[in-house]
């Protein structure tokens, strides 16, 4: 019989337990340690961010879409952007097909700008640790196991808040989810960014333009399986960056297919550069300055909460009473074919994310925050948006923190309570 070569040792034992820094674990963690808590955050990678340093480089959801830009995220998230602002490696840029003003930065320097609001608030950071299974008692989750270099670790909490992306606790802890296994999800994406681009002319090329540019292509033999895609202006001179790459019918949350997607979506990279540099007026002497960490995953498991986020909810603009947060970002499905569906809500209007949508059903002690919160296919493709993700992680973190104090379970949160603190920290309801 095969056994452990390592036993599992106690690490530590913390109010909060955060698993995955992305941009909704890193905004739970700051917004909870500035709450008092005592805050523990789990990362498998050696650097915060998530996708935000990974993959993307630009905060979509802050502002509603539409002739008016309204801002609809705020408190901790406005601090990130304050720091990249502050360092100029921040800009405002518009969505090439109308999802609202987004906030584009410079990766390397939100790397720093996540790890320092964290420190400086106290935060406990575990870096280059996977977490590998939920400790459950009863209906009450109360911790994980997690693996690093030097073996088994258990890591236990008053609270934990599962930003892994993947839903990794939940699922370990048996909460119902549905995945690539239900029905279809969104493609994955490697990122990759450009140097030496003369941006002044590169950015003359209007969105139709590069369109038929591409078309032209592959008529000439080019393998572009994106018919469509966006490149757009950084805060470094001469830099450009890409979302273009399509890798469709993954399954992220098994190693094999995500193997296969990271090689496809490499290859992918080189040949969208490859018609970028050939094709396009202003990218002749350019070349890749890096491509994405890993590849970008939209969708992968989304759990089964008290309450789950509608196609209906998002086109209709729909109001809840356990409002923690608001979006206005339009449903943007990246789809295994050529193209993207995008449908938008009305003018100007936003719909709430209801507190229910972060609490798991059967379980205690766990939120589930960013991308694998409760929601059907086509509200995840609104919801999933970073500035949403952050919010997300604002709302859970002062909700555990609350549960902490008041000795009460996440289920019994007290509602007004909960948004009149989220509203004082500048979360906008």
């Amino acid at each position: 019989m095969d056994t452990f070569s390592k036993p599992i040792r106690d690490l530590w034992h913390s109010d909060i337990l955060v698993i995955g820094s992305g941009s909704a674990g890193a905004t739970a963690a700051i917004t909870a340690a500035r709450e008092g808590a005592s805050v523990t955050l789990v990362e498998r990678y050696g650097f915060m961010g998530g996708i935000s340093t990974q993959v993307l480089d630009t905060f979509y959801g802050f502002y509603t879409p539409g002739q008016e830009a309204k801002k609809v995220v705020g408190g901790v998230p406005d601090l990130i952007v304050e720091a990249l602002m502050a360092r100029g490696m921040a800009l405002l840029r518009p969505n090439t097909y109308g999802a609202g003003q987004g906030i584009t930065y410079d990766p390397e320097t939100l790397k720093i700008v996540w790890e320092m609001l964290a420190r400086e608030a106290g935060v406990r950071i575990l870096y280059h640790t996977f977490v590998v299974d939920a400790l459950r008692a009863g209906d009450h989750v109360h911790g994980v196991i997690a693996v690093g270099k030097s073996g088994f670790i258990r890591l236990t909490a008053e609270a934990i808040i599962d930003a892994s992306g993947d839903a990794d606790v939940a699922a370990a802890a048996g909460v119902a989810f549905e995945g690539a296994q239900d029905g279809p999800v969104q493609s994955l994406t490697t990122t990759f960014r450009l140097l030496n681009v003369d941006v002044e002319r590169a950015r003359a090329v209007g969105k139709s333009q590069l369109h038929a540019l591409m078309g032209e292509a592959l008529d000439k033999g080019y393998h572009l399986p994106r018919k469509e895609g966006s490149v757009h202006i950084t805060p470094l001179a001469g830099v450009m960056a890409t979302n273009m790459t399509r890798v469709g019918n993954i399954d992220a949350t098994d190693p094999e297919q995500l193997t296969r997607a990271e090689i496809e979506g490499r290859a992918q990279a080189l040949e969208y550069a490859r018609f970028l540099i050939d094709m396009v007026p202003g990218y002749e002497r350019a070349a890749i300055a890096n491509l994405s960490t890993q590849i970008g995953v939209r969708e992968s498991r989304r759990i089964f909460g008290e309450y789950r986020l509608t196609k209906a909810d998002v086109l209709a603009a729909r109001k809840f009473d356990d409002a923690i947060a608001r979006c206005g970002a339009p449903i943007e499905d990246h789809h295994a074919g050529s193209d993207t569906h995008w449908q938008y809500l009305p003018e100007g209007e936003t719909y709430d994310i209801p507190y229910r949508c972060l609490l798991p059903r059967v379980v205690e002690g766990l939120l589930v925050v960013g991308r694998c919160l409760s929601a059907d296919h086509e509200a995840h493709a609104s919801v999933r948006s970073m500035g949403q993700c952050m919010a997300m992680g604002q709302a859970a973190a002062v909700a555990a923190v609350q549960a902490a104090c008041h000795k009460r379970t996440l289920h019994e949160i007290d509602m007004p309570v909960l948004q009149d603190r989220l509203r004082q920290i500048g979360a906008i309801l």
